[in-house]
């Protein structure tokens, strides 16, 4: 994938385990008789040296080979309890983690990729050469699981036989992360040498949290070593720093169908979800959101559904889009998750029955768990991420605590969601007709738009503007998100976009397929459309017809209204699949409100994005030219009408 002549492949230098016997020497010096059995079952000599060379850099005091066996499973869970990384609650099967309070969301300031002075490394990501990450790694990790149980997990970023699935070591002293990843992902024992021999990779992610303390935070690092495939990550405890099969070997998989599969594959921050359309088809959907955004709620949508986070995708030999999750579980933040919104999810948080690791939430006296938006009844006190909490509590700065971190999470397996679709493990993949991008704009854009072409729907990706969430620590306001996955994308900005434009409109996909591209936001508030109140226009559950009208768009069904961003709905249509979808009766003075360009903030948000991608280097002139003609027509538009277009006008 990337070119690794001359390179030092970390692990194997510090770990110096050269052969496959000098493998067996290593297992056989650290496991017992059974473990030594599991880890010999695997027979690919690669495989089979990494996990040696993590053990005599780490030097754990035992090591546990896991199969995914329902007793492997139960030996994390009580591991997990006994190692105080979880605790359990009243409802059975539920346990609340609670993550270092300095700690709640990705340690973006720590983290980085290991790079070359020549390798070319996305502009919004930090670097580290290699000789110093060399040096942090084993200065850092050297019998950093002394005393401790090294957990190996095998696993599959995606269904067994899929073409772009990517098999994936976990090992990690964390019971913690170890049980996540039994939530998360397919454990994949017995399929994985066979999956690595017919793929011709695997990702290895190493991790501890060392001893978990809150001093030890500055120090904490994440390094992604991209020609090797390979991630560290110690001395901290949050899930997405730690469980490495995530958004670390995310930035793999983007890798390789950038530079090995360019044109032919996209590895993309979305959801997968189904939308029933008439005679009960359904047209499955894939969607960018930031975390924070209403990406698990815009999957939960759906009438059925396969993930919430990130998809695999590629051009099918019948000339269609097809996508996989890489996942097969939620890691889904839970604030402003209620019952009116979010009903089947939160039949799994709140009734028995289902298997929960809780994260950053409050525990009340009862063992019960409270969030923030859970339009439930709150506690007076408790116990959250900061440590006891009362209510009207306060920091040292005055600012009331509240009930749980706004990144508070819940981790749980989607089998456990009455919606979810078999066809989740389909190695085929599910054929993808709609994709969605979307941030938090409080002022600019429509609830949807669709783009006009496959082009005009990629800048619609590169474009998407968000008000920062909770997910990343010590990030604030209003910020660019290209395709939500800026963070995630190792390379040069330039070539992803590249591939983005030769992936949609490359001729190997059908007309019949071709996909339908478009803008959503459910963020426009009130105090934006001449409003006094900061509120949203709209509710959670208006998802469901922005949905269903895509749906309809994708199938020829639906009229439209054209501009110069692109198509949005015509107001009788909205009206008729309010009330239909979801019994709600839709004004023409709201939809007045959310679909009248406001023409000023529009040609300002592009105007940022010319700046900002002005200052890369190699970006497509596709891009350029797309937001030139589009600033052009809105200006020409605003001399003839002024400042702010409504539906009314812009239809005719």
């Amino acid at each position: 994938m990337l070119n690794t002549d001359n390179d030092i492949d970390i692990i194997n230098e510090l770990g110096k385990v050269n052969s496959k016997e000098n493998a067996k020497a290593v297992f056989k010096q650290y496991m017992d008789d059974e473990h030594l059995t599991r880890i010999l079952k695997i027979k690919h000599p690669e495989v089979l040296k990494r996990i040696a060379a993590s053990i005599v850099l780490c030097n754990p005091f035992k090591v546990f080979v896991n199969t995914g066996s329902s007793e492997d499973r139960q030996f994390i869970r009580t591991l997990a309890l006994e190692k105080k990384e979880e605790s359990s609650l009243a409802m059975e099967g539920h346990t609340i983690h609670f993550d270092l309070a300095d700690e709640q969301g990705r340690i973006v300031d720590r983290t980085y990729y290991i790079a070359n002075p020549e390798d070319l490394v996305s502009s919004l990501a930090n670097r580290m050469d290699r000789p110093t990450a060399l040096e942090q790694v084993r200065s850092n990790m050297t019998d950093i699981m002394k005393d401790m149980t090294m957990i190996i997990g095998f696993y599959i970023r995606g269904p067994v036989g899929s073409p772009v699935s990517n098999p994936a070591l976990e090992i990690t002293s964390s019971t913690y992360v170890a049980h996540s990843a039994e939530l998360l992902y397919r454990n994949a024992y017995a399929d994985f040498d066979k999956e690595v021999e017919a793929l011709g990779h695997f990702f290895t992610n190493i991790h501890s949290e060392g001893l978990n303390r809150t001093q030890d935070l500055p120090d904490a690092r994440v390094l992604m070593d991209r020609k090797f495939m390979t991630t560290y990550s110690w001395k901290c405890t949050y899930a997405g720093n730690t469980l490495l099969l995530k958004k670390g070997n995310h930035r793999f998989a983007v890798d390789k169908a950038v530079y090995r599969n360019f044109g032919k594959e996209l590895s993309e921050h979305m959801f997968i979800t189904g939308i029933h359309g008439l005679n009960n088809r359904v047209t499955w959907f894939a969607g960018a959101a930031p975390s924070g955004c209403g990406k698990t709620t815009t999957a939960m949508a759906g009438n059925v559904f396969i993930g919430d986070d990130l998809a695999q995708m590629w051009i099918a030999d019948d000339g269609s889009i097809r996508s996989v999750n890489p996942e097969c579980g939620i890691f889904g933040i839970v604030e402003d998750v209620n019952l009116e919104g979010d009903p089947m999810l939160m039949k799994v948080l709140r009734q028995p029955g289902h298997e929960v690791i809780w994260s950053n939430v409050l525990i009340d006296e009862n063992k019960v768990p409270h969030w923030v938006g859970n339009n439930e009844d709150q506690p007076d006190k408790g116990f959250n991420f900061q440590g006891d909490w009362y209510k009207g509590q306060t920091d040292k700065n005055g600012k009331p605590i509240p009930v749980s971190h706004p990144n508070s999470r819940s981790t749980l397996s989607c089998d456990s969601l009455e919606n979810y679709s078999q066809q989740a493990e389909n190695p085929e993949g599910a054929l993808t007709r709609v994709f969605t991008y979307s941030g938090r704009d409080a002022d600019t854009m429509p609830p949807v738009w669709v783009a006009k072409n496959s082009d005009e729907g990629v800048v619609i990706g590169a474009c998407i503007v968000s008000a920062s969430t909770a997910t990343e620590v010590g990030v604030t306001g209003v910020k660019r998100a290209p395709w939500a996955n800026a963070p995630f994308i190792p390379g040069a900005l330039k070539d992803y976009m590249d591939a983005q434009f030769k992936f949609f409109g490359s001729d190997k996909i059908k007309d019949e397929y071709k996909p339908v591209m478009a803008g959503l936001n459910y963020f426009l508030s009130d105090k934006a459309r001449g409003g006094k109140s900061p509120k949203l226009l709209g509710e959670k559950k208006d998802v469901k017809v922005w949905l269903s009208w895509l749906e309809r768009y994708a199938h020829n069904e639906i009229d439209y209204i054209v501009t110069p961003i692109g198509n949005i709905p015509r107001y009788d249509d909205l009206k008729s699949l309010f009330k239909q979808i979801i019994d709600k009766e839709y004004t023409k003075e709201l939809y007045t409100k959310q679909f009248s360009l406001y023409l000023d903030n529009i040609i300002k948000r592009i105007e940022l994005q010319q700046d900002a991608y002005a200052k890369e280097q190699g970006i497509p002139q596709t891009l350029f030219d797309i937001l030139d003609k589009q600033k052009k027509a809105l200006l020409a538009l605003k001399d003839a009408h002024g400042s702010i277009l409504s539906p009314e006008v812009l239809s005719k």
